[in-house]
């Protein structure tokens, strides 16, 4: 359904360094770099088809974090939720509501982990076991 999920960022070497950790444990490897006509620089991380973007504002303002919005990555097991979490953490980031673990619900169960990135965009590590 999606092509790719972009975030602003004030600090593009911050959230490199943020991501670069971050999105290595899902098995991501280093982005591509670019810069846009006008000078702005992004950062393109791309794996099983689908690409994570992290980019200075075109418009000249800050980044901002959109209020109720939140970027979920599929884990392939608990530990990689936990790993996704520490690492965030260990690396600028901020761990935000519950502890992770497992929540059940009407969805199912679901092991989950939220946390802020540098820039206050919500991030959701999640594996729903079969």
């Amino acid at each position: 359904m999606f092509s790719h999920v972009m975030v602003g960022s004030n600090d593009i070497e911050r959230s490199k360094r943020f991501y670069d950790a971050v999105l290595a444990v899902l098995g991501a490897g280093e982005p591509i770099r670019n810069q846009n006509a006008t000078g702005q620089f992004r950062l393109f991380y791309r794996q099983d088809g689908g690409t994570f973007c992290v980019s200075q504002p075109i418009n000249g303002e800050s980044a901002s974090f959109a209020n109720g919005g939140t970027i979920g990555f599929k884990c392939g097991s608990p530990e990689q939720v936990l790993q996704f979490h520490d690492v965030a953490v260990a690396h600028g980031g901020t761990s935000i509501e519950e502890p992770p673990g497992l929540r059940e619900g009407k969805l199912g169960a679901m092991y989950l982990a939220y946390v802020r990135d540098p820039d206050g965009n919500k991030l959701c590590a999640l594996f729903r076991p079969k």
